[in-house]
């Protein structure tokens, strides 16, 4: 399934690209795969890369993407030194305090996961019961299976590796987490092919977040709008889920 967060019955309009910079100045981080990093060859890439280099082919602009520490993209933005964050900075009320946001383009659910033999298994409050569900402590995703999922046996683990080795080894029924993450790890070789996807996604904002959006400078409402006009053009044209797919194979949804 590829997610789709743009509504049919909402078409931006064409921007006035003579409004913005001759260039678009991109910035993003290396650290941060499948969405930013670098490649073997040493250049910028990852899903964050692609979708920036997409919108500035449909806006046909030229671009520029710069590396950076995540803690200096915000000042880079708002001193002038950048146009545009495409970095996985979350949209929520302390960030809107400084920048403003594209459209949400991305956003990572909770998941379960259980070993293949557990594939078919419901995944409700009722029908989990007393299975046991590995977690990593004192985060969002441990507090919502405290508040709606109260009959299982939580454990709390130190990391999400540790959760994902006792899912392995049969500790623990169940592993609760970030999908992205956990997607990661299913298609990866660490986990030998042993555990699936199990019931569908969870994307409650107050627990997850609003997801991910394009960071402008306070006030550049010409780009923002352009970005937006972007994005919902890379959807319809079947870019948007191109991508998605070469850099998502186990879905995240």
């Amino acid at each position: 399934m590829v997610p789709g967060f743009w509504d049919p019955k909402r078409r931006p309009e064409r921007p006035d690209v003579t409004r913005l910079p001759v260039q678009i100045r991109f910035v993003t981080t290396e650290d941060y795969p499948p969405f930013s990093f670098r490649g073997s060859d040493g250049r910028p890439t990852g899903f964050n890369v692609d979708i920036a280099r997409a919108i500035c082919t449909e806006l046909a602009i030229r671009c520029t993407l710069e590396i950076l520490p995540f803690e200096e993209l915000v000042e880079a933005l708002e001193s002038g030194k950048a146009d545009a964050a495409i970095a996985g900075i979350a949209i929520s009320a302390a960030t809107r305090e400084r920048i403003d946001f594209s459209d949400r383009y991305f956003r990572s659910p909770a998941r379960f996961v259980a070993r293949r033999a557990d594939a078919a298994l419901k995944v409700t409050p009722g029908a989990l019961g007393s299975k046991s569900v590995g977690v990593v402590g004192d985060t969002a995703h441990e507090a919502y299976l405290r508040d709606f999922f109260n009959e299982i046996a939580i454990r709390a683990f130190p990391d999400a590796e540790a959760a994902r080795a006792a899912l392995q080894k049969g500790d623990v029924d169940l592993v609760f987490g970030d999908g992205v993450q956990l997607a990661l790890w299913l298609n990866g070789t660490a986990s030998a092919n042993c555990c699936a996807f199990v019931g569908g996604p969870f994307t409650e904002s107050l627990y997850f977040g609003e997801g991910m959006g394009i960071a402008v400078k306070r006030g550049n409402d010409a780009l923002r709008q352009s970005l937006n006009y972007a994005l919902a053009q890379l959807w319809e044209e079947g870019v948007y889920t191109d991508l998605y797919l070469r850099w998502f194979p186990i879905s995240v949804y």
